[in-house]
C-alpha cells in the first residue's frame, strides 16, 4: 500500500466525521424489509431482544446509518448509530465481551474524537464517541473481516450494503461506480480504491465530500467497510 493508503486506513478507524445525522431506532430499514417483516413477524426494538432470537442470527449488515441482525430474510433488530450504548449492548450480547481501548482527543491526530473503542474478534469495530457530532451520530463502525464468531461460537457473516464483504473483489463495481462516488486513494504503482456503497445523511458543510458507508481496496480487493465514511471530502477533518 502507499503512504496514503495507509494514513486513510488509519485514520477511517477513528476519525469524526462531523455534520453527520442517521435514522432513529427502527424496526427495519428499507421497504423490501418492511415488506419481508410483514410477511414473516415484526422486528423488535433494538434496545431490547430476547435471547433466542439473538441465537438465530446469521448475519450484521452495516448500513449507512444503522447496523442490522438478519436472521435469513428477517429483520431481527436494527441499531441506530445515533445510539451508541444500544448498538455496543447488543453486539456485546450477541458475540460476547469485545476488547477495550479509550481515545482521548486528538490521540494519533488531531482530528481523532474522544471515544471508547470495542473490538470483537478482529472484526467489527465500533468507536463510541463521548460527545456525538453536531448532528446526531454517536458510533462509528468499520468492519475489518467477512465474519465473526458469536459468543456461542457460531460464525456471523459481515457484510455492507449489496452484500459486499471484506476481501471481495470489487474490480466491476470500481469500474460501474460513478465518478462522484468513489476516489482514488493509490497510486501510478499501486492501485488502491474507496468506493461508496449506500449514501446517507447529507451535510451542507463545504467540503464534507459525499457521505454513508463505503469500502476501500488495496488493488481492487475490499480490505474495509466502514461508515461514515465519506467520499471526496476535502476539509481537515
Amino acid at each position: 500500500m502507499t503512504p496514503r493508503t495507509l494514513l486513510v486506513l488509519g485514520t477511517a478507524a477513528l476519525a469524526l466525521v462531523a455534520g453527520v445525522t442517521s435514522a432513529d431506532l427502527a424496526r427495519v430499514s428499507a421497504p423490501d424489509d418492511r415488506a419481508a417483516a410483514a410477511e414473516l413477524t415484526p422486528s423488535p426494538s433494538a434496545t431490547w431482544v430476547p435471547s433466542s432470537r439473538l441465537k438465530r442470527v446469521d448475519a450484521i449488515e452495516l448500513d449507512a446509518e444503522a447496523i442490522t441482525l438478519r436472521d435469513g430474510r428477517r429483520t431481527v433488530a436494527v441499531a441506530s448509530m445515533r445510539d451508541a450504548g444500544t448498538t455496543v449492548r447488543l453486539l456485546t450480547r450477541l458475540l460476547g465481551t469485545p476488547s477495550r481501548s479509550q481515545t482521548a482527543e486528538g490521540d494519533g491526530g488531531r482530528c481523532f474524537p474522544a471515544s471508547t473503542t470495542s473490538t470483537w474478534g478482529g472484526a467489527v469495530r465500533v468507536a463510541a464517541l463521548a460527545t456525538p457530532s453536531p448532528l446526531g451520530n454517536s458510533v462509528e463502525v468499520r468492519v475489518l473481516r467477512d465474519e465473526v464468531r458469536t459468543r456461542a461460537g457460531d460464525l456471523v457473516e459481515l457484510r455492507g450494503p449489496h452484500g459486499v464483504q471484506v476481501g471481495d473483489d470489487a474490480e466491476d463495481r470500481i469500474h460501474d461506480t460513478d465518478a462522484d462516488a468513489r476516489e482514488s486513494l493509490g497510486s501510478d504503482d499501486a492501485e488502491a480504491w474507496q468506493v461508496l456503497l449506500e449514501e446517507g445523511w447529507h451535510s451542507d458543510r463545504r467540503g464534507a465530500g459525499t457521505n454513508g458507508v463505503s469500502a476501500l481496496t488495496d488493488g481492487t480487493t475490499v480490505t474495509v467497510i466502514g461508515s461514515p465514511m465519506p467520499v471526496h471530502a476535502t476539509r481537515g477533518c
